[in-house]
């Protein structure tokens, strides 16, 4: 018997319970979502420690489903809120690991130009904030896609080539100034109101899972502001 191939082990999940959790944009939200049914919770505030596992039970009582019924795990992988993206894999694989589910990571820059994605022309900046006045900016083309990651101001000037116009995703306030002091014609993408959890799950759907568990890891964006002195 031949092994499924990733569209077919995707397509065979179409109908089964997938929860999905993102920690990294925006606050910290859950989704469940199959064929026939939709639910996500999203948190008010930065809470995600001490509210997010309720809010995940929430999401399931909504969605009339039990940690049970899941068959798969899905995670937002970041760049973005460096807390909430470790709370939200932390859930995410712990959850995997003790129910023996699969689990996908995704991009959060997949996840914004997913949800702009009838707004999003090339060429297409996708900004996401870490830490404040740190930003990971991925500049996308029809060719491909390149990443940088620093404060706001240079790493938009960075990426932002010699086109005179182009799309802009995600949050964008910072890098829309610096466009427009370059005379650039800027599109702001909008954003729907889903939480981002949701969006989140309905890329998973159609992707197959991880190898493992292990294979999930978080991408924080920029490097570390502090480093070990050689000795």
């Amino acid at each position: 018997m031949e092994a499924a191939t990733p569209s077919e082990r995707s397509s065979s999940r179409v109908d089964e319970p997938l929860l999905a959790i993102d920690g990294a944009l925006r606050s910290f939200s859950v989704a469940i979502l199959t064929e026939s049914v939709a639910v996500a919770e999203q948190l008010d505030g930065h809470d995600a420690l001490e509210r997010g596992l309720s809010l995940l039970r929430e999401t399931l009582d909504r969605a009339q489903l039990t940690l049970a019924a899941l068959r798969g795990i899905a995670v937002g992988i970041g760049p973005g809120g460096f807390t909430g993206l470790r709370i939200a894999i932390a859930f995410a694989k712990s959850l995997a690991l003790g129910r023996g589910l699969p689990l996908t990571g995704v991009s959060s820059f997949d996840i914004l130009d997913r949800a702009a994605a009838a707004e999003s022309a090339f060429p297409r900046l996708t900004v996401v904030y870490g830490r404040t006045g740190i930003a990971c900016i991925r500049r996308s083309e029809r060719d491909g896609s390149r990443v940088a990651c620093g404060p706001a101001g240079a790493t938009a000037a960075r990426l932002l080539g010699k086109e005179t116009s182009l799309t802009l995703v995600g949050a964008t306030e910072d890098v829309l100034s610096v466009a427009l002091e370059r005379e650039k014609s800027v599109h702001v993408a909008p954003l729907p109101n889903e939480p981002p959890a949701l969006t989140l799950a309905r890329i998973a759907r159609e992707r197959a899972p991880a190898p493992s568990i292990h294979a999930v890891a978080p991408d924080y964006g920029e490097l570390p502001a502090a480093r070990l002195q050689k000795r």
